[in-house]
Parts: structure tokens; C-alpha cells; sequence
């Protein structure tokens, strides 16, 4: 998975926001030429979130995300790569990247935990 942190591109009308849209969508593009792509998104502010905690069977609500960070994860790709070093390549071709920063992380596979695809 990579995980997308800091890059706040252009909003819709803003100056930029064509060409950054391109080149998201040329990325995008070639993980589907290549065979990895599997789902990604950009995710809304952290205004719109809410952490969910259950404790000794008490439902808690806050908004937010769950811990006060200077990182702020603004959405993923996921992909079905052969290894490692392919989604570290990959990673390097986001042109996200150049305004934030990309976290790759292995999902883990736990047997007998049910698989859900998006």
C-alpha cells in the first residue's frame, strides 16, 4: 500500500489543478498498464473524520483523527506488486510525492482472516 501524507495538490479551480489531475491520472494509468493497480483514492480533510474506540463496552465518538500528528494522510494506492522494491519504484514515480511524501507499507497476510476487496 502507499500511503499518501502531506500533499494538499490543487483543488478544483484552482491554478494548477488541471495539470496536477493529469499527472495523477497518467499515474494512475501506468500501474494498470503494468498490472498493479488495484483501488486508490484521496481521502477527505481530517475535519471530516471520526475515531471510533470501544472500551469495557463503552462506544466512543471524537472527531478527528485518533492522534494529534503534524502528518496528515491525504489518500492511497493499492497495489498487487511481484515485490517490495516494485512498490518502492512505484512510489518514486507518484508525482504526489514531489509535494508530500509516500509511505510504503507490505498489507499483512494473516491466515484465516477473511478477505474483502474494495
Amino acid at each position: 500500500m502507499l500511503l499518501i501524507y502531506n500533499c494538499e495538490p490543487p483543488k478544483p479551480g484552482e491554478p494548477g489543478f488541471e495539470e496536477a489531475l493529469k499527472r495523477v491520472n497518467s499515474y494512475a494509468d501506468e500501474l494498470r498498464r503494468r498490472g498493479v493497480f488495484v483501488s486508490g483514492h484521496p481521502l477527505e480533510a481530517e475535519r471530516t473524520a471520526r475515531t471510533v474506540t470501544v472500551r469495557e463496552g463503552r462506544t466512543l465518538v471524537t472527531d478527528g483523527p485518533f492522534t494529534e500528528t503534524h502528518e496528515h494522510l491525504g489518500g492511497y494506492y493499492l497495489l498487487d506488486c511481484e515485490t517490495f522494491e516494485e512498490a518502492v519504484e512505484l512510489a518514486g514515480m507518484c508525482p504526489l510525492a514531489e509535494v508530500g511524501s509516500i509511505e510504503v507499507r507490505p498489507v499483512a497476510g494473516i491466515p484465516g482472516l477473511a478477505e474483502h476487496s474494495a
